[in-house]
Formats: structure tokens, C-alpha cells, sequence
């Protein structure tokens, strides 16, 4: 969906998105096509990268706030479409955060020993989940899917550390008011769009940008490095402002931090995993690089991850 669709339906421009987010277009899933369905589409393609079998899956960790349904968990379906006989599988609620929420869960697992191969997932149907008449939050989002597979290793390189941390005094700047216990869906469609995501961009972007900063700080002082350590940041692509300014708060250049807003949009819970892949793919990681994770999103909640690929 580009932003030539968008300048039909609400009041808005091409330049106009470009300017304040750096997104041209999103993807946008058919009406047929779940969230389940991207999820096992990408721990598919992902467990074929690892060369691993079904049967080697012990957990499975989603994080997603657009399920199939609201019981049971996104996870549980995708088990079953998959096959998964000897995994546990559940969700998170992290929004933007819920990929890396899930990696620090499973890299506690895999530390204590109770499993040994972990399908993590970060998995949205934004569209779904959008309110179309809302230029200044439907211009933003997409659907996307990305999933890994950890497994317990002697080897240095892997997750080095992780860190997540929330702050629910703002947790009204970025959520869906109606659809829960206290507000249960009604029949009807809320005119007001309280079912759909709203949004304080502004505030947002001030508490982002500062806690994403520290974040990304926190593990890479962990890990006894300094920024100038790692090879690439890859932050959440929620906005190229955001990005940009994240860039200056550490005092890297833009030419470390991996961007595909342009063509995504934001993703949420997909964002990150999804950038990840595309890195390495197109060779921006290298065997032995650091990298750095670093998302934001609803609650509000932040987390990040150091991995030494």
C-alpha cells in the first residue's frame, strides 16, 4: 500500500508521509491470511535456516497483539498448523517490543537449561487493527512476520545481553481503549475508532527516543563494549525521525543503523526480526560483528539485545 492509496482515502500526501515518517509503502496481508498464517511462513523459513526439526522445538514464544484469536494464543495455533509435538508455546503482549521481549525470555531458558531449541516469533496484522480514518496513525503501520530459532551453544558469539524495562504511567500515549474487560466490544463500530490503535506521536517520540538510547547504552556496557564496538544497530523501524535522532543521542552515524521503513512501515513485534533478516541477507552482519536490537512500543515498554553474530 503506498502512499499514493493513502492520499485517496484520507487527508494526506506523498510528501508529506515522507517527511515525517520515511515511509513509501507497506504490505498489507490479504483478508484470508492470518496472523498464524505469517508466523508459520516465517518459523518455517527460519527452522530451515537452522536446519532443525519440528521435533527440536521445545518453546515457542510469540509476540504479537494482533492474534488470531483473543483465546488461545497465536502461539498455540501456529503449534498446531506446524506440528510442533514437544514445544510449549505461548504469547507475549509487548507490542513493538514483544520480539525482543521473547529473546530475553528465551535466552533465560536456554541459560538455566530448561530448553535447548526456542522458536521466538514477532508477528503482526496491524491492518487489522487500524483505524483507516486516523491519517496520522493509519499512514504508519503494516503487516509483517520474522522468527528465529536460538539453541544452547559453547560457542562466544550468540545473545551477549539483554534488557527490557516498561513504564505504565504512559500507557495511555500509544493504545486501544476499548476491547478489553473494563470496555468490552459492543455490537456496532466505535465512531470515536477507541477499538482501533490511537496514538500521542509527539509525546511518544520524546519518551523513544530517550528510552531506546538507554537501552541500547545498558547492553552494550553490559557486554564491556562501547558504542563504537558494534558493527550495526538495528532499531525498530517505527519512524525515520526516531531513528535519526536515536542515531545522534549514541553517537553513531546513520550509515550503522540498518533502515527499511521505507518499505515496511512499522511492523510492531515483527519490526526488528524482519530487519534483522533482511540485513543478513543483503551481508551487513559478518561472523563475529556485534550487533544491537532496540524497539519501543505500547504499555509503554523498551527493550534491546546484544548479539555477537
Amino acid at each position: 500500500m503506498t502512499n499514493a492509496d493513502f492520499e485517496k482515502i484520507v487527508d494526506t500526501s506523498d510528501e508529506w508521509i515522507i517527511t515525517r515518517t520515511g515511509i513509501k509503502e507497506r504490505r498489507i496481508a490479504d483478508n484470508s491470511i492470518t496472523t498464524s498464517d505469517m508466523s508459520v511462513a516465517a518459523c518455517r523459513q527460519a527452522m530451515d535456516m537452522a536446519g532443525c526439526s519440528n521435533d527440536e522445538i521445545e518453546l515457542l514464544i510469540t509476540g504479537t497483539v494482533t492474534p488470531d484469536y483473543r483465546l488461545p494464543s497465536n502461539a498455540c495455533v501456529v503449534q498446531e498448523k506446524m506440528g510442533l509435538p514437544n514445544a510449549a508455546a505461548f504469547d507475549i503482549l509487548a507490542a513493538c517490543a514483544g520480539f525482543l521481549g521473547g529473546l530475553s525470555i528465551a535466552q533465560s531458558y536456554i541459560e538455566t537449561g530448561k530448553y535447548k531449541k526456542i522458536l521466538v516469533v514477532g508477528v503482526e496484522k496491524l491492518s487489522s487493527f487500524t483505524n483507516y480514518k486516523d491519517r496520522n496513525t493509519c499512514v504508519l503501520f503494516g503487516d509483517a512476520a520474522g522468527a528465529v530459532v536460538l539453541e544452547a551453544s559453547e560457542e562466544s558469539s550468540g545473545i551477549i545481553s539483554t534488557f527490557v524495562k516498561s513504564d505504565g504511567r504512559y500507557r495511555t500515549l500509544l493504545w486501544s481503549e476499548i476491547g478489553g474487560s473494563l470496555h468490552p466490544h459492543q455490537q456496532g463500530v466505535d465512531p470515536l475508532g477507541r477499538d482501533k490503535i490511537m496514538m500521542n506521536g509527539s509525546d511518544v517520540f520524546k519518551v523513544a527516543v530517550r528510552e531506546m538510547a538507554n537501552a541500547a547504552a545498558r547492553v552494550i556496557k553490559d557486554a564491556g563494549l562501547t558504542s563504537s564496538d558494534i558493527a550495526l544497530f538495528i532499531p525498530h523501524q517505527a519512524n525515520i525521525r526516531i531513528m535519526e535522532a536515536l542515531a545522534k543521542r549514541l553517537h553513531i552515524s546513520m550509515d550503522r543503523v540498518f533502515k527499511n521503513i521505507d518499505r515496511y512501515g512499522n511492523t510492531s513485534a515483527a519490526s526488528v526480526p524482519l530487519a534483522l533478516d533482511e540485513a543478513n541477507r543483503q551481508g551487513r552482519i559478518k561472523p563475529g560483528d556485534h550487533i544491537v536490537m532496540v524497539a519501543f512500543g505500547g504499555g509503554l515498554i523498551w527493550g534491546s539485545a546484544l548479539v555477537k553474530w
